[in-house]
């Protein structure tokens, strides 16, 4: 295993590494001469091998998020995968993207990019799937993600990054304001599973078109929250178009604390909100540092969860010849 560090001109850094293409940290200059590292994460790349961990910074698939029961069907074939998070399949399961070597290759000072192959019926999956994972770390302060997948016979994929944010470096993210630019979200059941429905977000705590602080109805008396302990839904994307080069994506998130900004742009319909509820202050990161309950936030880019169950949500099939491509936005500021 092996660890690259990028760094533009600014002084900002991130470091990737071949274990689970992860994103590792992503160090801000700020210009004050006192360097802040914004991820939860470790020190070293054996603690990301050896420790049991929520995924910190990984790429997960070929499936991020969740599969009801463990099972899909493409053209009236049933596929059965990894039961790995209570009755479902998550994250493309326990030997998922996020326990790969990659193949890094092209290497800059200031890209990567990290190559794999996932045989078929990998973890369950159908199809000899081909994928390219490209890091960019740009002038702007701006981490730059892009997916590229290919297979030879119809599957489905769904990548993204499990990143762990806290712009502040307090104990829990619940001071940070969150703004999501999204007027429906997806209910879940109490398995985290999707009823199917896409809710409005209005006069409910998913409501965050205008900027909101994480904590001032995280624990609210509602059944979406009580189901997931906290925010973990994705949310339907419908903010402004920007364009990146020949890119055309939306904006997703605007995150600020401590003058730190955190703004998200990606191709992807949905994102995943995660309020780290899950983390518990039993696992030590960084320095040692024990991560606690809401420690940490994710703002997962991707297709809607059990998508390949629910014809109503937007596709995830990949067919031979067809090429799956999309790319996420990390732009961070002081502000």
């Amino acid at each position: 295993m092996q660890v690259w560090t990028l760094q533009n001109s600014n002084k900002t850094k991130i470091s990737v590494s071949n274990h689970g293409a992860t994103l590792q940290s992503v160090i801000l200059g700020e210009g004050d001469g006192k360097p802040f590292d914004i991820l939860l994460g470790f020190d070293t790349i054996e603690e990301y091998c050896n420790k049991v961990h929520p995924y910190f910074g990984a790429v997960v698939g070929r499936y991020g998020n969740r599969i009801a029961k463990g099972k899909f069907s493409l053209d009236g074939k049933e596929y059965p995968l990894a039961v790995n998070n209570g009755p479902n399949h998550l994250h493309g399961g326990p030997k998922g993207f996020h326990t790969k070597v990659w193949e890094a290759r092209n290497i800059t000072a200031t890209s990567i990019e990290f190559f794999g192959t996932s045989p078929d019926g990998d973890e369950g999956y159908p199809g000899n799937l081909k994928v390219r994972i490209t890091y960019t770390l740009r002038e702007d302060d701006s981490v730059r993600i892009d997916y590229h997948a290919t297979t030879d016979k119809p599957t489905i994929v769904n990548l993204t990054n499990h990143a762990y944010f806290n712009l502040s470096g307090e104990d829990t993210i619940l001071n940070h304001t969150m703004q999501i630019f999204a007027d429906q979200f997806v209910p879940v059941d109490a398995t985290s599973i999707p009823t199917g429905e896409l809710a409005s977000v209005d006069g409910t705590p998913f409501d965050f078109r205008q900027p909101t602080a994480i904590g001032a109805r995280i624990d609210a008396d509602d059944q979406q929250l009580n189901n997931t302990r906290g925010y973990d839904h994705t949310f339907v994307i419908n903010g402004p178009s920007i364009t990146d080069g020949a890119t055309s994506l939306r904006s997703v998130a605007k995150v600020s604390a401590s003058h730190r900004q955190l703004e998200v742009f990606s191709t992807e319909p949905g994102v995943q909100f995660y309020s780290g509820n899950f983390l518990a202050g039993d696992l030590s990161g960084k320095s040692g540092k024990m991560y606690p309950l809401r420690g940490g936030f994710c703002l997962e880019t991707q297709h809607f969860p059990d998508s390949p169950n629910h014809p109503n949500f937007p596709s995830v099939r990949l067919n031979a010849g067809d090429v799956y491509e999309t790319s996420t936005i990390f732009k961070f500021s002081m502000v």
